[in-house]
């Protein structure tokens, strides 16, 4: 499976696919990296692992449908089979996502459809939740709104703030999103007519990752 990933920050979800490859655990070739801004880690650890990256300035353009049109065009240039959205903090123009549905994916630090947006981790703290977790789901015009894949669960503890809320949230967000990857590589995911059918058939329920960091279906209640 060819990847191209989307990246704003620091890109250790990117780390984490090409770790996935390099080790022989995850099937498939990061064919790209792309961001919005020049100076963004994931660029500099993309191209570390000889991994081509480009990045594009939203401000030389007069909209956002201009400034995706251009990117997706570096993007379609490299031929990937799927799209990685891991920590590419821009909304993507509903012209764009349109075009890739069902070749559009991203991962999100909260257990959708709970807490979209940003600053996750104080919104479930601000909601007193007992569960926190991530998610990845297909890319659709709504904001966080896809259809969702899979899903990785911790508890919040006592005396947890923001920060380290994030911190153990990341540490299942890698495990979350190499499965989730392994799964589409064999072909076992897919979007059909707005939802995810796992081997064939429609999910009731997010796939969710177990302690052995592999994707199981919840038994119905």
């Amino acid at each position: 499976m060819r990847l191209a990933v989307l990246a704003s920050g620091r890109g250790s979800n990117l780390l984490a696919i090409l770790d996935a490859i390099a080790h022989g655990v995850l099937d498939a070739q990061v064919v790209g990296a792309f961001s919005d801004k020049a100076e963004a880690p994931a660029l500099a650890r993309a191209r570390a692992a000889g991994v081509p990256a480009q990045s594009a300035s939203p401000r030389g353009f007069a909209s956002r449908g201009a400034f995706d049109e251009h990117l997706f065009s570096l993007v379609d240039a490299v031929q990937p089979d799927l799209i990685v959205c891991a920590g590419y903090m821009r909304l993507i123009s509903d012209a764009a996502v349109a075009a890739r549905t069902g070749r559009m994916i991203n991962i999100h630090p909260s257990l959708l459809p709970a807490f979209k947006g940003l600053r996750t981790h104080q919104q479930a703290l601000d909601a007193g939740v007992r569960v926190h977790g991530a998610s990845v789901h297909f890319v659709t015009a709504e904001l966080d709104g896809g259809p969702v894949i899979a899903q990785a669960r911790i508890p919040v503890e006592a005396g947890d703030d923001a920060a380290a809320l994030a911190e153990r949230v990341l540490q299942r967000e890698h495990p979350l999103l190499i499965a989730t990857l392994r799964e589409l590589a064999a072909g076992r995911v897919a979007l059909v007519d707005a939802r995810v059918h796992f081997n064939g058939h429609a999910l009731a329920a997010p796939l969710q990752l177990d302690a052995g960091n592999r994707l199981t279906q919840e038994s119905a209640a």
